[in-house]
């Protein structure tokens, strides 16, 4: 419908027809404000690439751990080292983006990111210098750096994480699937750099030092992306109608209240009078008079936009803003709680079996290399979802995500059946262990992204943001249960190298006494503090101190 405009003799417009269908970009409201103008073009698709980018950047650190599993395995050959990696960066990150989405309001989206960054960059190269190549404590010490190390790296690449997807939620869906495509894509980059540098470097320590250094750079090419789009044409108009959707005035029928004209020197000025003016030719939804030769000028409600509200993000904090922050994530809630629910399924289904359990799974051809190649195989496939995902996004409903969802767990019996009982596996082969593996990646690219990029449409411009916030906490809810689990499995079966491979010793390391397990609760089956074992090297005599694990050489 074509769009006419009127003027009066004041000056004020009148929108005829307006529009009411929503646009391809889901922004037809906001953009009406701005006279339906075309958005500027992302050429090349440059900020597409920049949020793929952004997906690695904020997944890399963490993969990079989990992708030295064979460097970690042996060094610290009788503890769960993948295990407990993995459940102490999700129980941080999840404790994170729930301070995240509470505080949202509270600092700049450009600040939250470039903190992530920070903190994940200086944090690898903490990593790489003192702990790897230059091995500055003790195995036992040295476990406990490497857990902090990553527990550190959880705060910044979440903050990282929710801020992007909050990011994109102002954006067109496609960018959304731009950071979900960057995700998978950081967990295939990381995969070909280590199988490369692996295959290229036969000394173990020395090929994970070269595999941490390109994580590096790669943390701060992600990091210039960033920064040289942020400021473009096209970020900056996207950005723009979402924060002209929050400062916008919209007017119920059972609010029925007045709008007042004041003088201007040079424009009137509209605003909102808390009753009705005393006249017969008053401005209400009752009476929606347009009378422009009138002696006092009336308008309809519709065709004014005040800019009076403030925006629920403000720096001001108090009961008031408080209780609009609440009623805006009920409303986010309410209207996008099937998407929630099926992404938080979606990642405990996956995290209870990826990467720990999977990491678990022996052959006696391939031996250290089958951790490696399964969770590659994972990467590809999960990346292959995503990219798919787009194209099937018209079958997908929030019912049928949630029903695939709930049908997806069970590969996680599936799964450990290639493990228990260790002494005669279930499924033996490797190629029904690589299906699975398959299976499962393909479906959480599909799956976990879905959700993900279509929730933002389903809400007002100006809750986008938060949105994206508050998928990204269910998101992470989902994540920790399924660690809690994958840990409860690994204490209840006690994963341990007693078939047929045994981790080769290929890495000199300052000492080789083994470091305790963390202690696993009692109703796992578990005791308080494990046995320590130790090969004591002929230069020195160590004591563990298996409750407190502190360590005294002896000359």
């Amino acid at each position: 419908m074509v769009e006419e405009v009127t003027q009066d003799a004041h000056g004020y417009s009148k929108l005829v027809g307006r529009e009411r269908k929503r646009q391809s970009d889901g922004f037809s409201s906001s953009r009406a404000a701005f006279g339906n103008i075309s958005p500027p073009l992302d050429a090349y698709n440059i900020i597409y690439v920049a949020f793929v980018f952004g997906g690695i950047g904020f997944l890399l650190p963490y993969n990079s751990f989990i992708m030295a599993m064979d460097y970690f395995k042996a060094r610290y050959p009788s503890s769960p080292v993948v295990f407990d990696m993995s459940l102490i960066y999700i129980v941080v990150a999840f404790l994170t983006v729930l301070a995240n989405t509470l505080l949202v309001e509270t600092f700049s989206l450009n600040a939250r990111i470039n903190f992530g960054y920070i903190m994940s960059f200086l944090t690898l190269v903490f990593v790489v210098v003192c702990e790897i190549w230059w091995e500055a404590w003790g195995t036992v010490t040295s476990y406990t750096v490497n857990l902090a190390a990553v527990a550190v790296v959880a705060v910044g690449c979440t903050i990282q994480q929710s801020s992007f997807y909050g990011y994109t939620s102002m954006l067109p869906p496609q960018y959304t699937q731009a950071v979900m495509v960057g995700e998978s894509a950081s967990g295939v980059f990381t995969s070909l750099v280590r199988l490369i540098t692996k295959f290229i470097i036969n000394e173990l320590r020395g090929s994970t030092v070269y595999f941490f250094v390109v994580s590096v750079s790669t943390v701060l090419t992600c990091f210039a992306m960033y920064h040289l789009i942020r400021r473009s044409d096209f970020i900056q108009f996207y950005m723009a109608l979402c924060e002209r959707a929050k400062t916008r005035i919209t007017l119920e029928p059972t609010e029925d209240a007045g709008l007042i004209e004041t003088n201007d020197s040079q424009y009137g000025i509209l605003k909102i009078q808390t009753s009705p003016p005393p006249t017969s030719s008053q401005l209400s939804f009752a009476n929606p008079a347009y009378e422009p030769s009138a002696p006092v000028p009336t308008y309809k409600v519709e065709d004014v936009v005040v800019r009076g509200r403030h925006s629920i993000s403000t720096n001001r904090v108090g009961f008031s803003s408080i209780r609009r922050g609440l009623q805006a994530r009920w409303e986010v809630t309410k209207s996008t709680y099937p998407y929630m629910f099926a992404i938080c399924l979606v990642y405990f289904g996956t995290l209870s079996i990826y990467p720990g359990v999977v990491s678990e799974i022996e052959s006696c051809t391939l031996k250290s290399w089958m951790p490696i190649i399964m969770i590659s195989l994972f990467n590809i496939s999960d990346l292959l979802g995503k990219t798919l995902a787009s194209s099937s996004a018209r079958f997908w409903t929030g019912k049928r995500l949630v029903k695939y969802s709930v049908m997806r767990l069970f590969l996680i019996p599936l799964v450990l059946m290639c493990l228990v009982p260790r002494k005669s596996f279930n499924f033996t082969a490797e190629i029904t262990a690589f299906l699975y593996s398959i299976i499962l990646g393909l479906t959480n690219g599909i799956l976990g992204s879905l959700p993900m990029i279509q929730a933002p449409s389903k809400v007002d411009d100006r809750h986008r943001e938060l949105t994206g916030n508050m998928m990204t906490l269910m998101y992470m809810f989902g994540l920790t249960a399924g660690s809690f689990l994958a840990w409860s499995i690994e204490s209840c079966f006690n994963f341990k190298k007693d078939s047929c491979t045994q981790y080769e010793s290929e890495a000199n390391f300052n000492t080789e006494t083994n470091i305790p397990i963390l202690p696993r609760p009692f109703i796992f089956g578990g005791t308080p503090y494990p046995t320590i074992t130790s090969t004591i090297p002929p230069s020195a005599t160590m004591i563990i101190d298996a409750a407190n694990a502190s360590e005294t050489s002896l000359v």
